[in-house]
């Protein structure tokens, strides 16, 4: 049965309601790498996306139009090494892209 899609942030970590009933989810704790991607598809349809990637593979993705996506932003930029530099170029192009703004130190 079909829930409600929805996207939680909290200090566990993130979670993504499908409308189709399943979830993705990251824990801070496991929280590997943060890219973030750019389609052409803006400004109609959603063209920017938070990739929040977990160690051994999976995790979520945000549209950075959700409501969440400010909390999520917040709590982002707060990592150690954040690149802001990168988040800026990536959330001010309209082209394709893949911009890796956060990775776990080794």
């Amino acid at each position: 049965m079909p829930g409600e899609a929805g996207i939680t942030v909290d200090d566990e970590g993130v979670r993504r309601q499908l409308a189709d009933g399943s979830a993705e989810s990251v824990s801070w704790a496991d929280l590997a790498e943060v890219a973030i991607r750019t389609t052409p598809e803006g400004p109609w349809k959603e063209d920017v996306f938070f990739l929040l990637m977990r160690d051994g593979g999976g995790g979520c993705a945000v549209p950075a139009g959700d409501p969440a996506a400010d909390d999520l932003m917040n709590r982002l930029q707060s990592l150690p090494d954040f690149d802001n530099e990168s988040f800026i170029e990536a959330m001010t192009t309209t082209e394709d892209g893949l911009f890796v703004v956060w990775q776990r130190p080794a």
